[in-house]
């Protein structure tokens, strides 16, 4: 049973309609007929339960939800009611059986309301998130269920475990507790209400957003304003713009971040400007999709929940099961970064100013100013132009001939493209995924391209998890928010767009991998500052010469990349890092200061709040904005990153670390990446993170090679 993905099965109606009223027993007859057609009753018969999505319509949703949910706590009261005495067996493998189809509804609806929504899934997942919370309280507060639990924890060197089972004992009493468990009755009523509240303002924050960046949106009439942006970018623009009603104009949409990819390109100031204010601004316009005043009530429910735990913050409650453990430890850890990025940060603006004076432009370098600038600066110290590399980055070549190429010569994978298995969008591809004994390990699936009903940036996740104990393999998915070519085109990407390929396709292997019996210790259900360790030590592979050069070839020549054009962006791998981390510190920091304030704390001003922020953490740079805003910080508002931000940054550190060791150990072999798999990838939540990467690494986390692979000091 996984946290916040609760799951369930079990047919109660016949039994109710016979205790009713005729036109009761009628309508429960009706139910039971429309449950019995049901696509999520019954597991897919489909390769790997995949979801059928031929069957699957947006009005199964809602039943299966309903019965899955009384299934499940059918279960769970079955399990705290036994008359017998607990056992491991009776009791926790009991508790990871249960819940099958609300584990089957969810995995579907969490893919679809992420990457493909529309109004129907958008108005249930505001109705469905309070009562999955409620779920979860029914669970974790119940008193019965929590005392069988604790009388086997009591016992636990008695009774003989495996290693796994003794870490899911452990797992399960934590959660417990975490979950407040050891709280009076009246304060559980508290939690109960506020958790409830939390998730249904969660799912309103992620409906807000996705309308705001959609209404966001920045339509010009001008072709002359759009100077800069090739010639496909501009057809994109047409196509975007005569999509949502505006033919004759071009759109340019907005991503998750601060930052627009078309600020590097755009030359008409003004245009950027709009762009960048667009973008700055799309949730905070004083109408419905304005996500202010969401937020302070998030933050304001975390640290009243906090309080009632016994926690002086949300931050420290939540700290406890990651690596870092506490808020002091993160804020340590963030305060080593700040004043190498912020000088190197300064050095660069200040190198941007004197382009623009030199051009006699006559204004001071604002942050819409930043990625134009910076990218004539690139091209002049590196005399490399994006325009010039992207013909040899065409999006499925990089997946096929990149990716999974990588991942055959670290681990022996194979990859065959499926066409029988249906999709809920035409974009998408999907793969049968085989081990190094040509043996099936799992389904994958990627949908590549940005559209208005996607939510923003790129993720993976599970349709279905990989468990022994309930025989399934991996289904998987990779979601990207890529610019989708007209037609005929050549979907052609830019290398970071590469590198967030490998960096999702990092977190697939993680749960591809995984080897575990249990599904709560599954895969990637691990904490926030590790789960970011596969996927940013995937990253680099994408510049592995072996690797690189299979897949880095021209989209209409089939030519590979010059070696001089390779060597330019080897060398520009450091330029304009005092920008990146300068605006991902800004965002941890921010995410920090919001889940370290105190129950009771009056937060008047979201900006305000956000500008004392970022000026007591000395991250108040003009020119360098949060790479998200505190008004769309989709990680720590909706996707479950609330204090856990600076994970990105804490995991960098542990993946420049262990990257380190395979240098020092011959590189891309396969024996090193089966030692990787072996003591990483393969493990899931089945033994401390610490301890995990000290015996591959041996020795403790190093922060000296994330410096050095930053360019912020010298080897």
């Amino acid at each position: 049973m996984k946290k916040f993905l609760i799951p369930a099965t079990c047919m109660l109606l016949f039994f109710l309609a016979a205790c009713s009223s005729n036109s009761e027993q009628k309508k429960s007859m009706e139910n039971t007929k429309d449950l019995a057609s049901n696509p999520f009753m019954l597991a897919s018969t489909l390769p790997f339960q995949a979801p059928d999505f031929t069957k699957i319509n947006d009005s199964d949703f809602a039943p299966a939800f309903k019965e899955g949910f009384k299934d499940h706590l059918a279960e769970i009261e079955k399990i705290a009611n036994n008359p017998e005495a607990p056992t491991f067996e009776n009791t926790l493998v009991a508790m990871e059986k249960s819940g099958e189809l609300l584990r089957r509804v969810n995995g579907v609806f969490n893919m679809l309301s992420g990457a493909n929504t529309d109004s129907v899934l958008q108005k249930l997942n505001e109705d469905v998130a309070p009562k999955l919370a409620a779920q979860q309280d029914a669970i974790y507060l119940n008193q019965k269920l929590y005392e069988r639990i604790k009388t086997i924890y009591q016992k636990k060197d008695e009774l003989n475990l495996d290693k796994e089972s003794v870490r899911l004992l452990e797992y399960y009493h934590t959660e417990f507790i975490r979950a407040g468990a050891d709280l009076s009755a009246d304060d559980k009523t508290k939690l109960k209400k506020l958790n409830e509240e939390e998730a249904g303002l969660g799912a309103k924050f992620t409906n807000q957003l996705l309308a705001a960046a959609k209404a966001g949106a920045l339509i010009v009439d001008n072709k002359e304003a759009l100077k800069g942006l090739s010639e496909g970018a501009l057809n994109s623009a047409a196509l975007d713009a005569e999509a949502s009603g505006n033919k004759g104009k071009w759109q340019l949409p907005l991503q998750n971040t601060t930052q627009q990819p078309a600020l590097q390109s755009l030359e008409n100031r003004d245009t950027r400007q709009q762009l960048f204010e667009a973008s700055w601004n799309r949730a905070e316009k004083g109408d419905k999709n304005d996500t202010r005043a969401t937020i302070k009530r998030l933050a304001e429910i975390r640290a009243e929940k906090a309080r009632l735990l016994g926690f002086p913050n949300y931050a420290a409650w939540n700290l406890q099961d990651q690596m870092a453990k506490t808020p002091e430890a993160v804020q340590s850890f963030l305060k080593q970064l700040v004043p190498a990025a912020t000088a190197k940060a300064r050095k660069e603006a200040a190198d941007l100013q004197s382009v623009i004076n030199k051009e006699k432009n006559g204004f001071q370098l604002q942050p819409w100013d930043w990625n134009y600038y910076a990218e004539k600066v690139r091209k002049t110290r590196y005399d490399l132009d994006e325009n010039q590399i992207k013909p040899y980055f065409e999006l499925f070549n990089v997946l096929e001939n990149g990716v999974f190429y990588a991942a055959n010569q670290l681990y022996g994978l194979t990859f065959k493209r499926r066409t029988d298995i249906p999709v809920y969008q035409s974009d998408m591809r999907v793969y049968t995924v085989y081990d190094k004994d040509s043996s099936e390990i799992g389904l994958y699936y990627c949908d590549p391209f940005k559209r208005d009903n996607k939510s923003g940036g790129a993720w993976m996740s599970n349709v279905i998890e990989q468990s022994k104990l309930l025989g399934t393999k991996p289904v998987i998915y990779n979601v990207w928010n890529f610019t989708k070519p007209a037609p005929d085109e050549p979907a052609l990407i830019s290398y970071d767009d590469v590198t967030t390929m490998f960096h999702e396709f990092g977190h697939a292997l993680h749960g591809f991998f995984a080897d575990q019996t249990y599904p709560s210790l599954s895969g990637t259900n691990v904490a926030r500052d590790f789960v970011e360790l596969p996927s940013q030590f995937n990253e680099h592979w994408a510049i592995e010469p072996k690797v690189f050069h299979h897949y880095a070839v021209h989209y209409k020549t089939g030519e590979p990349m010059p070696q001089k054009l390779v060597d330019k962006i080897k060398k520009s791998q450091k330029f304009n890092q005092g920008y990146s981390l300068t605006e991902i510190l800004a965002a941890a920091d921010l995410d920090m200061e919001w889940h370290t304030i105190a129950a009771g704390d009056s937060i008047k001003s979201v900006d305000d709040f956000e500008a004392a922020a970022l000026k007591r953490t000395n991250l108040d740079l003009p020119q360098v904005p949060p790479r998200y805003r505190s008004s769309y910080f989709l990680h720590i508002w909706g996707n479950g990153y609330a204090a856990g931000y600076y994970a990105y940054l804490w995991t960098e550190m542990l993946d420049d670390d262990a990257y380190n060791w395979f240098k020092e150990n011959g590189g891309m072999t396969r024996a090193n990446g089966q030692r990787f798999r072996d003591m990483i990838l393969s493990r899931g939540n089945t033994e401390d993170y610490n301890k995990m990467f000290f015996d591959f690494r041996g020795h403790k986390p190093d922060i000296q090679p994330m410096l050095e692979d930053r360019g912020l000091i010298e080897k």
